[in-house]
């Protein structure tokens, strides 16, 4: 064979590599991470439905996306003594101390989704120094302006937590995801949510196991998905359960849809550490 085919085999071999390179996603790790109890909390205000006298001893989670470089938390938790002071909670461990067993400081994280604004998930914002905030532009820009010009538009907003988000913003810490579908590191996609809040989101993130969903408040426990009831605290209850379904499309098993408040998650998955638990 002469050089000139040898070179045109190679040519021709290299492009048919191309396309499988470049559909190629990284693979990450997930750890749901317990930091807090909120005990005897109303099943009622979590399922849709559910008997009034039902309590249940609620899990505080942020969750851990590691690989390729990054340390992603979807969601930050809380920490301000003003949360206390109106809420029981028990095994308190602060966000940014919780990630020390799995060799983690706070300067290691590389980015935080948040996924709505309720003040449980996005207080511990300013905890870590180095993380670029990601969030939907459209949660932002309602909670920084229009939902304060009515008394009932911004419940469980914290007014001190928008504070910060807008400096972090001026700072240049903060990425905005403009809609639906939006992949902001490679492997990892954030999707609207079911109307938690004015436009809260999940996410999708690429393991070896395939895809994992990280459902945050968008489906706060493993009954929600498995009745096909919408969560109790929903700005709609149709994008709620239309949200849900979507999530089945989208996660590689059903299994792989993780809820926002269940403490079955950390029985549910091989514990790495007490109260931190590997999902993949």
């Amino acid at each position: 064979m002469s050089l000139h085919r040898i070179f045109l085999c190679l040519v021709i071999a290299s492009l048919a590599i191309i396309p499988v390179t470049a559909q190629s996603k990284p693979q990450y790790e997930i750890y749901a991470i317990r930091y807090a109890t909120l005990p005897d909390f109303p099943v009622a205000e979590l399922v849709a439905g559910a008997d009034p006298a039902r309590k249940l001893d609620i899990a505080m989670m942020i969750w851990l996306i590691r690989g390729n470089g990054h340390n992603v938390l979807v969601d930050s938790g809380f920490y301000h003594d003003r949360f206390f002071k109106e809420w029981h909670v028990n095994d308190f461990i602060k966000p940014s101390d919780s990630l020390k067993p799995l060799g983690l400081k706070p300067e290691d994280i590389t980015d935080i989704i948040i996924t709505h604004m309720h003040w449980d998930h996005a207080d511990g914002m300013d905890l870590f120094p180095h993380a670029r905030i990601w969030i939907q532009k459209d949660e932002l820009q309602y909670y920084a302006g229009e939902a304060w010009q009515s008394r009932d538009t911004h419940g469980g907003i914290d007014p001190d937590d928008v504070l910060t988000l807008v400096k972090l913003n001026t700072e240049g810490h903060v990425g905005m995801v403009n809609g639906d579908a939006q992949e902001i590191i490679p492997g990892i996609t954030c999707y609207i949510g079911g109307r938690h809040t004015y436009a809260s989101q999940y996410v999708g993130v690429n393991t070896g196991a395939g895809t994992v969903v990280l459902a945050s408040d968008n489906m706060y426990l493993y009954e929600n998905l498995e009745k096909h009831v919408p969560i109790a605290a929903t700005l709609d209850a149709v994008s709620n359960l239309r949200a849900q379904d979507r999530m089945k499309q989208l996660a590689t098993s059903p299994g792989l849809i993780i809820p926002g408040h269940d403490p079955a998650v950390i029985t549910k998955f091989p514990n790495v550490a007490p109260g931190i638990a590997k999902i993949q």
